[in-house]
């Protein structure tokens, strides 16, 4: 097995006050943004929500002689479309146009105009010229009653999973570590999502898929030091809790490195080459991977310590209460015989007399 670290001895339960801040920050800016952005009229949703969730239609248009994007929204802009989003790409010959939907929301998807929008657009890319050469490549169209049955279930699915992880480390562990598990997760998903609020990136359903498998590799990483710490416990059962998880967290550091610097050097490539269709994808699990090492150390095993500490005076005062009802009736059973032996020599001193 390769390791890359040798006899390390960190104390990171020492430094979680400082972890648990930076947390809390990371948090705070990212809860900050959404209700900021959301609060101000007229601004931005608190969300950049792509077509999958919010309905309208996203087109890939490759040109001969790509017009300046300018160009590109007048035109749309002349045709009766608002607040469309052209964006370049990886290729200087496409871009990528997103058009919100058009024609009066639940009403224009019930009569089958879903992609009006489509049609505005290539209206307004023919009215660029034939030296343009504008050739539409991809084209998605998502209703409004559509993207909300979209946002609920990737919500449904995203707590569900959740749910799921506590139940499962519940069984195999105590409840706290799966508790704090869970915590540790939504930590994960959360600032991720701060992350998204505050760069206003798009989140679609790629992004959703991303932060389920953020779960998947923060809860596996959870996992392995709560196996170790476990193990600690019963290897050395004098020691306390304190020190048997520093130990734990030392001894899979260098599993957790190598672990997270391939995954994190893979989604680095994803990153650079995916291009614009993976963009969401790719920038959500670089930060889901980073925040998701960096959590499993910093923020799982201090909560759990924390309370399993809490736990451990009752669970201490129970048992000795317990012991001490053997104790207790075996006292009574000797006062019993001692009086049993004094009436036994009463009753011969009497048998002597007489």
């Amino acid at each position: 097995m390769i390791r890359l670290l040798h006899n390390v001895n960190i104390d990171w339960l020492g430094q979680r006050r400082f972890w648990l801040t930076f947390s809390s920050i990371l948090l705070l800016a990212g809860l900050g943004s959404a209700i900021t952005r959301q609060a101000i009229t007229g601004g931005t949703d608190a969300f950049n929500l792509g077509v999958d969730f919010k309905g309208g239609t996203v087109m890939t248009v490759r040109f001969n002689q790509r017009p300046t994007e300018e160009t590109i929204r007048g035109a749309l802009e002349q045709k009766g479309v608002r607040n469309a989003i052209v964006q370049s790409t990886n290729n200087p010959s496409e871009v990528l146009i997103r058009v919100p939907e058009q024609g009066g929301g639940e009403q224009a998807q019930q009569q089958g105009q879903v992609d009006v929008g489509r049609g505005l657009a290539g209206e307004a890319l023919a009215s660029l010229g034939p030296e343009a050469g504008a050739k539409v490549e991809r084209t998605e169209a998502v209703g409004p009653v559509a993207g909300r049955a979209l946002r609920n279930q990737a919500i449904a699915v995203t707590l569900l999973a959740l749910v799921g992880v506590l139940l499962y480390i519940a069984s195999r562990f105590e409840w706290t570590y799966g508790a704090a598990a869970v915590i540790t997760v939504f930590h994960d998903v959360l600032v991720t999502l701060g992350i998204f609020s505050v760069m206003q990136w798009e989140v679609d359903l790629t992004v959703i898929a991303a932060l389920l498998t953020l779960v998947g590799f923060s809860v596996n990483d959870t996992i392995v030091t709560f196996d170790r710490i476990r193990e600690n416990l019963r290897l050395h059962r004098r020691a306390s809790l304190y020190d048997l998880t520093n130990e734990a967290i030392n001894q899979t550091l260098s599993r957790t490195i190598i672990t997270g610097g391939l995954v994190f050097l893979s989604v680095l490539a994803l990153v650079i080459f995916g291009g614009d269709v993976l963009r969401g994808f790719s920038l959500a699990l670089f930060i889901g991977i980073i925040v998701g090492t960096y959590s499993t150390i910093a923020i799982a095993s201090p909560i759990m310590v924390w309370w399993q500490q809490r736990l451990d005076p009752a669970k201490r005062v129970a048992p000795a209460r317990e012991s001490d009802m053997p104790a207790a009736s075996g006292s009574a059973a000797a006062g019993a015989r001692s009086a049993k032996a004094k009436a036994a020599a009463r009753s011969s001193q009497r048998t002597a007399r007489s």
